[in-house]
């Protein structure tokens, strides 16, 4: 659940949290929250109190159930490629960790693996994470278009930058 959640019957300690977070050696966090859902969950400031605890965010805001564009995914694959290969304790979140974040770690695996098949990639993060990681059909879809959309979206990039890219 988000740092320092405050909602129905969940009441998390903000400073707790990101005192846990810097304790495991945490470096970078992608948040996949919109604002409107940090001020319904009473972490209007999340963000900033990230960054005042010396951490790097990477906010990308995608609705609850829904998936990001191509593009979007691209530029989210690439910055958390990159936190990986420079050994960066990282960090991916939405609300509960189950939609958006599996989401995107899904996609990342997939990236990773040319063998791996998206259904083997959703019943990994099942798992891991319960029965209701990937929880829309939208995110399902999504991920089982996965590959053939991000094809399509390189091949409008320019040749040159695709070539630098492999």
């Amino acid at each position: 659940l988000i740092s320092g959640c405050r909602f129905k019957d969940i009441r998390r300690n903000l400073q707790k949290d990101i005192g846990e977070l810097k304790n495991c050696g945490i470096q970078d966090i992608f948040v996949l929250c919109t604002r409107g859902e940090l001020s319904k969950y009473r972490v209007p400031n999340l963000i900033d109190t990230y960054h005042q605890h010396g951490l790097c965010v990477h906010h990308y805001p995608i609705p609850d159930g829904n998936a990001p564009d191509i593009a979007t995914c691209c530029k989210i694959l690439e910055e958390l490629r990159a936190c990986l290969e420079n050994k960066q304790k990282t960090m991916i979140h939405c609300y509960g960790g189950l939609g958006r974040s599996c989401l995107v770690a899904a996609c990342l695996l997939l990236q990773l693996s040319d063998t791996l098949a998206p259904q083997q990639v959703i019943e990994s993060l099942r798992n891991l994470r319960g029965s209701g990681a990937i929880q829309t059909i939208k995110q399902y879809n999504f991920l089982h278009d996965f590959r053939e959309n991000l094809a399509a979206h390189l091949a409008t990039k320019d040749p040159v930058l695709r070539s630098a890219s492999r």
